[in-house]
């Protein structure tokens, strides 16, 4: 059985646009189609059957999110940040046999990265990723032993004490696509795609 995806796509992306007027899961690459679909789809052909969280009464996520292949799960919980989203999705996923954790603002993200880390999981109280110029990236990989600490989570941290506070097994990766994400309105515009 395959470990589940995950994608965290609940935060609110302050950073971006301080106002709140746009979305930056909502921004479109230069085919038109939306940051957070990229991420999904990415995670969807890497692993069928992937788990997308958001907050409730985000239509156009959950739209872009099924488009991409992922089925959504809405939290309110995820509206207290990412912790709270990625115990959500654990805990509606708590039969799995691990989990690959990826992040919606991460549109570049390989499909094979994916796969690798998903392969990686061979233990049960695995936590491995990619490492690209000697920086830890994404996606994060939990064997199934986690599960009980994933679903404690909460505040907007993620998993970052989980990971800070055991052996990562990380492998080399090539493609910057595992450090790239969008924050701000400037990583879209320097790869022309505003």
């Amino acid at each position: 059985m395959s470990p589940q995806g995950i994608l965290l796509a609940a935060g609110f992306g302050r950073r971006f646009d301080p106002e709140g007027q746009q979305d930056k899961l909502l921004a479109p690459l230069a085919d038109g189609r939306p940051v957070l679909w990229h991420s999904a789809r990415a995670l969807a052909a890497a692993l069928p059957d992937s788990l997308a969280v958001i907050r409730p009464g985000q239509p156009a996520r959950a739209h872009w999110l099924r488009e991409a292949g992922c089925r959504v799960l809405e939290a309110r919980a995820a509206e207290a940040g990412m912790g709270h989203a990625l115990a959500a999705a654990v805990a509606a996923s708590a039969d799995a046999d691990g989990w690959v954790v990826t992040l919606a603002d991460m549109p570049w993200l390989p499909t094979a990265a994916i796969r690798a880390v998903a392969a990686r999981l061979t233990t049960p109280s695995t936590v491995t990723a990619p490492r690209h110029a000697g920086r830890r990236g994404h996606p994060v990989g939990f064997g199934k032993a986690w599960r009980e600490q994933l679903i404690a989570l909460d505040g907007d941290r993620g998993a970052r004490a989980i990971v800070g506070a055991t052996a990562v097994s990380l492998f080399d990766w090539d493609d910057a696509g595992v450090l790239r994400d969008v924050d701000t309105r400037d990583d879209l515009v320097d790869r022309g795609t505003v």
